[in-house]
């Protein structure tokens, strides 16, 4: 997995610890405890952050799949026309070559 997408995936589920972090901390409330349905409302929570989770972990996964594809398919035509390759890589060179050369 690159760099990139563990960086992205891990801070996802960060601001999903976050918020069940603050969402359990608003009903656990002392004063809420005197609300008889405080109760089922805090397991309704948990399992949704539960199934949010689980979410985020699976888009975090897919992610990293599509990354994945997309860099063998770059490798494969890097490998399949070097020369398509170093041509573009000239191009860019010789035009950033003659931007730099005008100042």
């Amino acid at each position: 997995m690159s760099t990139s997408t563990a960086n992205l995936e891990a801070a996802a589920n960060q601001v999903v610890e976050d918020i069940a972090s603050d969402v359990r901390g608003v009903l656990s409330s002392k004063e809420l405890e005197s609300v008889p349905h405080i109760k089922a409302l805090r397991q309704r929570v948990d399992a949704k952050l539960a199934i949010a989770r689980e979410l985020a972990a699976e888009k975090g996964k897919l992610a990293a799949k599509k990354a994945r594809e997309a860099a063998g398919q770059a490798n494969a035509y890097a490998h399949d026309e070097p020369w398509q390759i170093a041509g573009a890589a000239l191009a860019v060179g010789v035009l950033v070559g003659l931007l730099l050369g005008r100042r």
